[in-house]
């Protein structure tokens, strides 16, 4: 409901992750994945469509925007019940009800959150690296790759993938794979880099398994820099198969 009460006096505006762990979970030490977390609740009950939204729109990179009409209740002519003000009490209701079950003991806060993490079935994307020189700079191009690999991966049936916006938070950070599939709640990690050489892009690609950080699949890909859109989608259309084939062998 902090969540919920900070985007809407923030209507229309892009509100970060940061912003949002500083002042809805102030005081309190939690990870990024809190706001994934809460975001994918508030949708659920709010009915709402992350691809299409009417309430809480993903901005990549950026973080969250209350895209709904909002005004002070105060200044409304009192209206027979709404689709939006039962949302709202839908919403209410459900929070009392996880809070009251936490407090009864009916549900464990740790058995939560062994539910939403690590899920076999799971792959996080993170943002490429572009090693490229200054002058010859290709991160929009590492960017670009990134989410196409993350829109391929998500249409993979049954399986997990956080969304950019979870992903993106962690570009250009230090932080342990392991760390960020703990935080994510994934159980594999796709990571990789982009490099120009004259017309020549090389893509390197690999899957790394969180648990022990061993990496279990790998792969180089030689493209020309003619076409980029193109090739985004080729070289993810292609890893995006590598890694379905690899998970598929592990688990068997």
């Amino acid at each position: 409901m902090r969540l919920l009460m900070y985007l809407a006096a923030h209507a229309g505006e892009v509100v970060s992750i940061d912003e949002l762990l500083n002042h809805v979970w102030s005081g309190v030490i939690v990870t990024p994945d809190s706001v994934y977390q809460a975001v994918a609740s508030l949708r659920r009950l709010l009915g709402d469509d992350a691809r299409q939204p009417a309430y809480i729109a993903t901005v990549p990179r950026l973080g969250y925007r209350l895209i709904a009409p909002v005004s002070n209740w105060d200044d409304q002519p009192t209206p027979p019940p709404s689709r939006k003000t039962g949302v709202l009490l839908a919403v209410g209701a459900a929070l009392c009800l996880v809070v009251a079950l936490m407090f009864s003991g009916t549900v464990n806060r740790h058995a939560i959150v062994a539910r939403v993490t690590e899920s076999p079935r799971s792959v996080a994307v993170l943002p490429f690296l572009d090693l490229t020189t200054q002058e010859r700079g290709e991160e929009y191009f590492a960017d670009g790759l990134t989410e196409e690999l993350i829109d391929k991966l998500s249409k993979a049936p049954g399986l997990r993938v956080p969304a950019p916006t979870a992903s993106f938070y962690y570009k250009g950070k230090q932080v342990p794979v392991a760390e960020i599939a703990r935080s994510l709640g994934v159980a594999y990690v796709v990571d990789g880099s982009v490099r120009k050489s004259g017309a020549t892009l090389r893509i390197a690609a690999r899957l790394v398994r969180a648990n022990d950080g061993y990496v279990v699949w790998s792969e180089t890909f030689d493209r020309s820099a003619d076409n980029k859109l193109k090739v985004q989608d080729e070289v993810a259309t292609e890893v995006t198969q590598a890694v379905l084939r690899t998970r598929s062998t592990a688990q068997d």
